[in-house]
């Protein structure tokens, strides 16, 4: 069975699977909620900021905020999150089962007895997950873009913006793949991913607290790079983080599964 093979057959369970289906419906009700309400406070000071010189348009108040609260901390605090801050929950729980759901039920030497290779396992199952964030990701888009006709939208910023969340949807991927690896029930493996992703996350705010602004905890962290991105700055150091990311946790969820297979 080849990576597509795989792909097609992950794809398959994870559309006729609840949760899915469930975790979308919340999250684009919710996200559907701030949208409202950034478009409201958009209306409501639109006319102040375009008596401004550098004033913020419809794309740095509802368009790009949706993907994140980084640039809306300031206007609403009370504001809901934004895509990226769902994430953070959602992809561990979509992660969780893709190999530890496979071990605790018993089917994992299913998969060996086929001759299936556990990079073409793990790499299937990764793309797979990727291809639903990636609509879920499309989906939110439409919020902002269905109003694109009578709003003047900074498309390379958006685009900025929606390269740094895909590209911050696969690391959190890749990171609950290989906690799923490792995991010997899955909600082991999504409170590990919970707290893997929390923790890059956050990583960078005791960095600035203790003064340090340009060392190795800094470029470690994920917020440091995708706060780059979603303002619209697009650096190949950015999007290499990323992709180092990815690649060293399906290694490791690849090498976990290898080890396990010549166990037996």
């Amino acid at each position: 069975m080849s990576v597509f093979a795989v792909t097609r057959l992950e794809l398959r369970r994870l559309f006729v699977r609840p949760l899915a289906w469930v975790l979308a419906a919340l999250t684009v009700a919710q996200l559907a909620g701030r949208f409202m309400l950034l478009v409201q406070i958009f209306a409501t000071h639109q006319i102040a900021w375009a008596a401004q010189p550098a004033g913020p348009g419809y794309t740095d108040i509802v368009a790009v905020p949706m993907l994140s609260s980084i640039l809306t901390s300031g206007i609403l605090p009370m504001l809901p999150f934004g895509l990226a801050e769902l994430a953070l929950v959602v992809v561990p729980l979509l992660t969780m089962s893709t190999l530890a759901g496979e071990r605790s039920h018993g089917t994992l030497p299913l998969w060996f007895a086929m001759g299936q290779s556990p990079f073409d396992m793990v790499m299937g199952k990764f793309l797979a997950l990727l291809v639903w964030l990636a609509l879920w990701l499309l989906l939110v888009l439409a919020m902002p873009l269905s109003l694109a006709h009578g709003m003047t939208l900074d498309w390379g910023k958006l685009a900025a913006a929606a390269l740094g969340l895909l590209l911050m949807l696969a690391a959190l991927c890749a990171i609950g793949i290989a906690c799923s690896a490792y995991a010997s029930h899955p909600a082991i493996a999504a409170a590990a991913s919970l707290m893997l992703g929390l923790a890059l996350v956050s990583l960078n705010v005791g960095a600035l607290m203790a003064g340090v602004d340009n060392g190795f905890v800094n470029w470690l962290a994920m917020s440091t790079h995708l706060d780059s991105l979603i303002r619209g700055l697009v650096s190949s150091a950015d999007v290499a983080w990323f992709l180092l990311v990815i690649a060293v946790a399906l290694i490791l969820a690849t090498q976990r599964l290898g080890a396990e297979r010549g166990r037996g």
